[in-house]
């Protein structure tokens, strides 16, 4: 274990869940911020329609 000298300082059920807990609120705190600041998250979640994108057709074709 690379940090084990850690655990004589911080106890590990202490440690541990405040690990869990912090990776737990940046992870929502990432996922709010996607959901606030964009608009395709939105129609994502909420299945709006979709845009289908077509290529331009070429007027001549070489052999």
């Amino acid at each position: 274990m690379i940090y084990s000298k850690m655990w004589c300082v911080v106890k590990p059920s202490v440690g541990i869940p405040v690990f869990i807990a912090a990776v737990a609120i940046a992870s929502f705190s990432v996922h709010l911020a996607l959901t606030m600041n964009t608009t395709w998250v939105k129609n994502f979640l909420n299945g709006s329609a979709k845009v289908v994108a077509t290529a331009p057709a070429d007027a001549a074709v070489k052999k």
